[in-house]
């Protein structure tokens, strides 16, 4: 072998944290830790930071402490390997996923990838993963209240939220007013908004569970399963099941929402 990938970059650890119980990562010269939905608290030997959904923390050789805040799903991974410590962090950063929008798929996929075990393209997807952290530390805008706010919301209600005129007025402003900020400051009205957050968490729903699709659309805020079909078909440009069938390996099991741990009651 002329070319040890394991040496470039490789995982040391990747969990999800859920629930109420505060978790203890161990150092590695590279974490990061996601919050892909609800609040968190993340600390490396100083004060906390509190990470919405969406919100990123990055260390490097120490260990970090994940509190969960309100119901939240967090994505955390360490990395190893010489790719890892070039990135040298002189102190935890704090950001959010505006400059690395990928983020919480490849550490979706990496998750998976470690729980079916095996070694195969681990490393390959680590590097990945750490090239679009690069971007972590760019000049961002911070999001506005109003915005920030409709961002957790959106998150959080993704499965029960009729539209953008609910939405404004859970916020307290015209639909128009939130429209024009929110697209301002993400590159996207709303709506968009909201659907994109719907199809990514049936694209977990599709890869990690049997359901019939009709149990998917309405865990995921669509009307019915024909209008996930044309949804997801225009914009992913396959069909669920098309989709489901490509990702048929994906670990089965993960994080749920309020809505699918109803269908067990």
């Amino acid at each position: 072998m002329i070319f040890d990938e394991s040496a470039v970059c490789t995982p040391v650890f990747c969990r999800e944290v859920t629930g109420e119980t505060p978790v203890l990562l161990p150092a590695a010269p590279f974490t990061v830790v996601l919050a892909s939905s609800g609040r968190a608290a993340a600390s490396a030997d100083s004060e906390p930071v509190l990470l919405a959904a969406g919100g990123l923390f990055l260390a490097g050789g120490v260990a970090v402490e994940v509190t969960p805040v309100t119901g939240c799903h967090v994505l955390a991974a360490g990395f190893s390997g010489t790719a890892a410590q070039a990135a040298g962090l002189p102190a935890p950063l704090a950001s959010d996923c505006s400059a690395c929008p990928m983020a919480a798929q490849l550490l979706g996929e990496l998750a998976a990838a470690m729980e079916r075990g095996g070694a195969a393209g681990l490393s390959a997807l680590c590097y990945h993963i750490l090239c679009e952290l690069a971007a972590a530390d760019a000049a961002v805008p911070r999001l506005s209240p109003l915005v920030a706010d409709a961002v957790l919301a959106i998150r959080q209600n993704y499965a029960g939220l009729y539209g953008v005129e609910e939405l404004s007025a859970q916020l307290g402003v015209s639909k128009s007013h939130l429209v024009r900020v929110f697209s301002a400051e993400m590159g996207v009205g709303p709506g968009q908004y909201l659907t994109g957050v719907r199809l990514d968490a049936a694209k977990a729903l599709l890869a990690r569970r049997d359901y019939p699709l009709e149990v998917v659309a309405t865990l995921c805020g669509f009307s019915g399963a024909n209008y996930l079909c044309k949804v997801f078909k225009k914009h992913t440009g396959q069909t669920p099941a098309a989709f489901r069938a490509q990702n048929a390996g994906a670990a089965r099991g993960g994080a749920v929402n309020e809505l699918e741990s109803a269908l067990y009651i």
